[in-house]
C-alpha cells in the first residue's frame, strides 16, 4: 500500500501538555505531522485536533489506536475515507509596487481573498479553502515575491448529520 494523506480528529481534554503528548507519541513511531489544528470545541472543557499524517491505512490504524491510549485523548476518528469538509486559512505577505499593486488585487479577487492590510511595500492576503486553492494563489503571488506565508493547516469535519466524534458523557475536569 501506498502512503496518503490521511486526516484524523481527536477530541482532547483542554488541559496543559495534551499537544506535547500528542505529538510525542508520532515522534516515537518516526510520523511526520503535516498539519495539526487545535481549537476549542462545542464541548465544554475539550478541544479539537485536526491531523494530517501520511501514511498507509494500517499504519495510520496503529496510530489512531495508539492516540486514544493518550490518558487526556476522550476520542480519535479517521475521517480520511469520509465525505468531508475541510478548509485552511492562509495569511500571504507579498511584495507590492505601484506597477504590480492593481494585478496582484486582480488575483486575489479571482480566488475570492482579502487584503487585509496594505503597506507602502506589500500587500497581506487573507485567504481560505483547500489545500490546492491556497497552494495555486500562492504559486501565483511567488512571481511578485512573497515575503512572508503563515497556514494554518487543515480543518475538517465529515459532512451533513455524520458525527464521528459525538460523545455520550463528558469527561469531568476539576479545577483547582
Amino acid at each position: 500500500m501506498t502512503p496518503s494523506k490521511r486526516t484524523l480528529v481527536a477530541l482532547v481534554e483542554n488541559k496543559p501538555g495534551v499537544l506535547n503528548r500528542v505529538s510525542s507519541l508520532f515522534r516515537r513511531r518516526g510520523f511526520n505531522i503535516e498539519s495539526i489544528a487545535v481549537g476549542r470545541c462545542e464541548t465544554p472543557h475539550l478541544s479539537r485536533m485536526t491531523i494530517v499524517v501520511d501514511g498507509t491505512n494500517i499504519t495510520v490504524e496503529q496510530i489512531r489506536k495508539q492516540l486514544e491510549k493518550v490518558v487526556d485523548v476522550v476520542r480519535v476518528s479517521d475521517i480520511s475515507e469520509e465525505e468531508i469538509v475541510a478548509r485552511e486559512l492562509a495569511l500571504i505577505k507579498v511584495k507590492a509596487s505601484s506597477n504590480t499593486r492593481s494585478e496582484i488585487i486582480q488575483i486575489v479577487d479571482i480566488f475570492r481573498a482579502n487584503i487585509i492590510d496594505v503597506a507602502s511595500d506589500s500587500l497581506t492576503v487573507e485567504v481560505t479553502g483547500d489545500e490546492d486553492k491556497i497552494n495555486s494563489l500562492a504559486s501565483l503571488l511567488r512571481g511578485f515575491g512573497i515575503k512572508e506565508l503563515a497556514r494554518t493547516g487543515r480543518i475538517a469535519m465529515p459532512r451533513g448529520g455524520a458525527a464521528p466524534l459525538v460523545i455520550d458523557k463528558v469527561p469531568k475536569i476539576e479545577v483547582d
